[in-house]
């Protein structure tokens, strides 16, 4: 299955994913999963219901924490994936 997305519109790409799940990748290999309420032009983003997801370096084990509320600033920001269609 090949998903086709607009490249040249990522903004309307994260206008459209206001209100759902989305997986944000950050610096440092964290990742946090969380309903995106809200976002500008410098990819802040605002994630409701929210866990943090790291990896224990010793273990490999993934760690989660919840953090509910949270405010990403956008220059930490890798990768926003958008809730399957």
């Amino acid at each position: 299955m090949v998903i086709t997305v607009n490249a040249g519109r990522p903004m309307e790409l994260l206008q459209n994913s206001i209100g759902g799940q989305v997986l944000v990748e950050l610096k440092g290999k964290k990742k946090i999963k969380g309903k995106l309420r809200g976002y500008d032009q410098h990819l802040n983003l605002i994630l409701e219901d929210a866990e943090e997801i790291s990896t224990d370096p010793e273990t490999g084990e993934q760690i989660i924490e919840v953090v509910k509320t949270v405010i990403v600033r956008g220059d930490n920001v890798v990768i926003v994936s958008p809730p399957p269609k």
